[in-house]
């Protein structure tokens, strides 16, 4: 592809040594930072409006089952980052794409952590971590790999996008109105996300755009992630 194929061919390893991975530390920490700010503390007033623990009507049941959802792929996440950080170089590249890395991963700790609460306070049984998952979908689509930096964040700006798409589906299916703003707030802090990994390649001097289109949805998903050469 021809992005892919020009990535990062025009920028020298001064460029990426003393400025590249400057802006980059200082993007994941001013983004991180401003995710945080926004999703976390609005959700977690959500939790205190949330229904009495262990009532068992039927809005408590599909909800519990929603967010159960949503928790497996926090954990998913989670996980991956966890994996993935350890594939990555010793490279200034490869420490400032562990920076926006472990920025993100905070976030989906703190967003497992709420649903966990939410859950037990619906009556319902949180989902718990699996030992690893499966992520060859993403890999057989040439949507990143475990072969570079550079893949490697191509591959969390994937699942990154799906998740932010997938919170957005699945909050309409929602019957308590505090959690589905609850669940659009997460879903904002995913697609804050995926616009860090996306600054992050533009700090890199590849020619992008940050916020590819005004839309994160299935629709328009192919705008948002990065194809590795294949």
């Amino acid at each position: 592809m021809d992005q892919e194929r020009e990535m990062l061919s025009d920028v020298s390893a001064r460029r990426v040594k003393h400025w590249s991975r400057r802006n980059l530390l200082r993007t994941g920490a001013v983004v991180g930072a401003a995710a945080t700010a926004i999703g976390i503390p609005a959700i977690v007033k959500q939790v205190d409006a949330a229904p009495a623990k262990n009532t068992k009507n039927a809005n408590n049941v599909n909800d519990a089952k929603v967010l159960n959802g949503a928790l497996f792929y926090e954990h998913q996440a989670i996980w991956a980052y966890s994996f993935a950080a350890t594939k990555l170089t010793s490279t200034d590249v490869g420490k400032a794409v562990l920076a926006v890395a472990l920025a993100n991963q905070a976030d989906h700790q703190k967003h497992r952590d709420t649903l966990v609460t939410v859950i037990k306070q619906l009556g319902g049984t949180p989902v718990a971590a699996q030992k690893q998952y499966d992520l060859s979908s993403y890999l057989k689509a040439g949507e990143g790999a475990l072969d570079s930096d550079v893949n490697i964040a191509k591959l969390a700006l994937a699942l990154e996008t799906d998740a932010a798409i997938a919170y957005g589906q699945e909050a309409a299916k929602l019957k308590t109105p505090a959690l589905i703003t609850a669940g659009a707030s997460i879903g904002a802090v995913e697609a804050s996300h995926a616009t860090l990994i996306r600054s992050a390649f533009k700090a890199l001097g590849v020619d992008l755009a940050i916020i590819p289109v005004p839309f994160i949805s299935a629709d328009t998903r192919s705008n948002w992630v990065l194809r590795k050469c294949l």
